[in-house]
């Protein structure tokens, strides 16, 4: 009877679609077509991918190697988070011309701005080539044939499932991107670090770039002759609105998941690594923050550098608090439920307890390797000429200073001792502190000098090259704890669950590769008789309002057009009250990359822009939870109203299709 229970309370916490998890392969997406359309879907698996004729893909691309983008109009003008573009946004400011507090709006095409390293790339096809690895072809070679089948063409081939499935993907590569408007970061990022990860949500996250192309619409460099691009497809804008209950799909390039992973993994993840990161990235950030606070010209500096590491920063603290016993428990039940199936299988029987052996082999070596990389490695080798050419350079000395006192100490205390560089050790004992170490190697590196600095991180490298070959690291990277070993492992194991588990409906794990992810606008209880609503309005903005703080600090112009009530075309009538929609919740499965998607309705037309998830939902990375999960996106009417009415470039709205 025990073992009776214990199976039926597996099957119910894994059944086979479980509300709307899942990131789908869009070349085998008619598989989900039917269940789609019974949830509001209006539109065909042919309308979603398609190689013989312009598809919802063609309206899609990888931005910046990281984020997604969407096409809005048939001269190449492609919307994306304002976080997705901070670095080009940053990369034109000044003091002079500050970008990044006062917004920039470009008023002819004369006026975008170049930006030197950014691409975008459109996914052109992707094919199943298990078949032909397996029959001795040569990826090598697959993959230099299938760049030489057009202009700007660049191809890879990526695994799903743990290396059961190999599948090639061929894009199109355009480099000539330009700036072509951001709001205010105080819209773009409104609430900063304090609401980052939470609901409610009133952040502006978009920002907006254009497309160029050569005279004959293809791929090319910067040249002031080429032209804006004409895109295959591009997405029509509902101004409608969402209804919570609305079918909503994502379709974007989200960058990892680690579904299938083992309880240890899950367990380390929780209750290891993501504590110790924290712990660092506080105290980072409190150096970084008051140096940003003491001078605006430092502000801008690290403005960057902040973002980045409070990003992961808070989506760890998020992750921690998503996953509990609970989910810990769940996994360990899934587990112990395929070992009693897999003992007349000679293949699986052993593979769970072969997994958890080679967790324990490599657990501590892999911490030492996240702890370097987390201190030491963040570090400097060096401050360039052009660095030292900064307008701000001398004010940083004290930060940067610090920086070191910090992370050497840290180092110190958290990297198991026997992963340590021995050099840094002896250092340390000269010293007289890891503190006094770190202050000792920045002078060094301050004053443009290497005879301590350099030997040191050779020795830190060595250590690092160590652990890679105990840890075997050139196998398949599972972006978490990985060796060799547990990559092959993972590879027989996701195989045995899906000849075990025939009800799940198993789709692959998150790679930057282009997927499809649906479910619909919908509220959650946050704790017991709190229930948040899935829209949020541009109230709440004015009740956050504070002239005193950066990231509450509203444009005038915001506060004006809401003391008037003077939102033209965009305002709604909601709970009595005249008002601007801002942002919404939803459930399809997300994560990061998918920063930027498209957020489209049931008739294929643009609601929203995907920018971040509610704080628990992190856990969704490693296991998606239907109660807990939602993403985040900015209304696209709150979008089209800031650009109208605070951008003043409505010449913008005039090129897109809006019904």
């Amino acid at each position: 009877m025990k073992r009776y229970l214990l199976i039926l309370f597996a099957t119910l916490l894994f059944l086979p679609v479980r509300a709307d998890e899942g990131m789908w392969l869009p070349s085998l997406i008619s598989s989900r077509i039917d269940d789609m359309r019974a949830k509001g879907f209006q539109l065909t698996a042919e309308d979603i991918y398609s190689i013989n004729q312009a598809s919802l893909k063609d309206a899609v691309v990888l931005f910046d190697g990281g984020c997604t983008a969407e096409l809005v109009s048939n001269r190449g003008l492609i919307l994306t988070n304002h976080h997705c573009g901070y670095d080009a946004i940053q990369a034109h400011s000044t003091i002079e011309h500050d970008y990044l507090t006062y917004g920039f709006w470009a008023r002819s095409l004369e006026e975008e701005l170049p930006n030197e390293g950014l691409n975008v790339r459109f996914l052109v096809r992707m094919e199943d080539v298990t078949d032909r690895l397996a029959k001795g072809e040569e990826a090598a070679k697959i993959i230099e044939e299938a760049s030489k089948e057009g202009a700007g063409y660049k191809a890879s081939i990526e695994q799903m499932y743990y290396g059961n499935q190999q599948f090639l993907f061929v894009y199109e590569q355009f480099d000539d991107v330009r700036l072509v408007g951001a709001p205010q970061s105080s819209i773009g990022k409104f609430g900063g670090d304090t609401d980052n990860w939470i609901w409610p949500r009133h952040t502006g996250d978009f920002s907006i770039f254009r497309i160029y192309a050569d005279k004959n619409n293809k791929p090319a460099a910067y040249s002031p002759d080429n032209v804006p691009y004409t895109p295959k497809r591009f997405f029509p804008i509902s101004t409608k609105g969402i209804r919570e209950g609305d079918f909503t799909m994502i379709y974007g390039f989200p960058g990892n998941t680690q579904e299938y992973i083992l309880s240890d993994d899950v367990a380390y993840l929780a209750e290891r690594s993501d504590p110790a990161k924290i712990a660092i990235r506080t105290e980072r950030l409190n150096i970084i923050g008051k140096a940003q606070e003491a001078d605006p010209a430092l502000r801008i500096h690290y403005a960057s550098k902040y973002v980045w590491i409070a990003n992961a920063w808070k989506k760890w603290q998020g992750r921690v608090l998503g996953i509990n016993n609970k989910t810990v428990d769940k996994k360990r039940i899934y587990e112990r439920q395929f070992e009693a199936w897999a003992q007349n299988r000679p293949e699986y029987k052993t593979i769970v307890a072969d997994l958890k052996k080679e967790y324990a082999r490599i657990m501590d070596a892999y911490f030492a390797r996240e702890m370097t990389i987390e201190t030491l490695l963040t570090l400097p080798e060096k401050y360039t000429d052009a660095e030292r050419r900064e307008v701000c350079f001398a004010q940083r000395e004290e930060t940067e200073r610090d920086l070191f006192r910090l992370l050497f100490k840290e180092y110190a205390t958290r990297c198991p001792e026997a992963y340590r560089s021995p050099l840094f050790t002896e250092g340390v004992k000269k010293a007289g502190s890891p503190e006094a170490y770190g202050e000792k190697i920045f002078e060094e590196i301050w004053n443009g000098k290497n005879e301590e600095s350099a030997p040191l991180r050779e020795s830190i490298m060595a250590q690092m090259k160590k652990i890679g070959g105990e840890l075997e690291l050139d196998g398949r990277d599972l972006r978490n704890l990985n060796s060799k070993h547990l990559s092959e492992l993972y590879t027989v194991y996701v195989r045995g669950l899906q000849e075990w588990d025939t009800t799940r409906a198993f789709y692959p794990d998150a790679n930057l590769t282009l997927r499809v992810a649906y479910g619909s606008v919908k509220g959650y209880e946050y704790r017991d008789g709190e229930y948040h609503y899935p829209q949020t309005t541009l109230d709440g903005i004015i009740a956050k309002d504070n002239p005193e703080i950066y990231d509450y600090d509203i444009p005038q112009s915001l506060r004006d057009l809401y003391k008037a009530k003077d939102y033209g075309r965009w305002g709604i009538e909601m709970n009595g009250r005249k008002t601007v929609p801002v942002c919404f919740l939803a459930t399809p499965h997300t994560t990061g990359g998918n920063s930027g998607s498209p957020m489209i309705n049931g008739k294929g037309e643009l609601i929203g822009i995907n920018f971040d998830r509610t704080w628990l939902s992190t856990m969704s990375d490693v296991a998606y939870d239907p109660v807990k999960c939602r993403n985040i996106a900015v209304d696209i009417r709150y979008v089209l109203f800031l650009i109208e009415r605070v951008g003043n470039a409505g010449y913008l709205i005039d090129e897109m299709e809006l019904r």
